[in-house]
């Protein structure tokens, strides 16, 4: 795995805060923007169990994301495709997760401050760590359609 490659992942995941998570429930497929915050190259996130993202990564584990502005010029694009598997998260990992998630967005945090219905939603909410095993890094200024791979796999 290229450290610079990784460096460049690891910044835009940085700079950005929302993935299209792309599910599959075995009917059909599904695509859903969640808010993420990321660890390493794993993306936490939550949701009500009962989402229709959530039922699907019931059904299968595997799925995709994609993270990326919105473009007027194409010459502009620079996002990430990713394909990996999704993990609902219990006891010390759903407390990391949300500490970890917390740092990036204070409302869901213990001191929040949180509304009440945001807050009685949030004790109500799965936690999820999305865990890359290819990844993409797109970046239309080094050419139309320029995909650096990135195996999460390796190393």
């Amino acid at each position: 795995m290229s450290a610079d490659l990784r460096a460049r992942v690891e910044q835009l995941l940085q700079t950005h805060h929302v993935m299209t998570l792309a599910t599959h429930d075995g009917q059909a497929p599904w695509a859903a923007a969640v808010f993420y915050a990321p660890d390493g190259l794993d993306l936490l996130f939550l949701s009500k169990s009962s989402t229709r993202h959530a039922r699907g990564l019931t059904h299968d584990a595997r799925c995709a994301v994609t993270i990326q502005r919105d473009y007027r010029d194409w010459p502009q694009i620079t996002g990430i495709q990713a394909e990996g598997r999704c993990t609902e998260l219990h006891g010390a990992e759903r407390d990391r997760a949300r500490a970890v998630y917390a740092q990036r967005f204070p409302l869901v945090g213990p001191a929040g401050g949180a509304p009440a219905k945001i807050a009685q939603a949030l004790a109500r909410v799965g936690w999820y760590r999305f865990r890359p095993q290819r990844l993409y890094l797109i970046d239309n200024a080094l050419g139309f359609g320029h995909r650096d791979e990135l195996d999460c796999t390796a190393g």
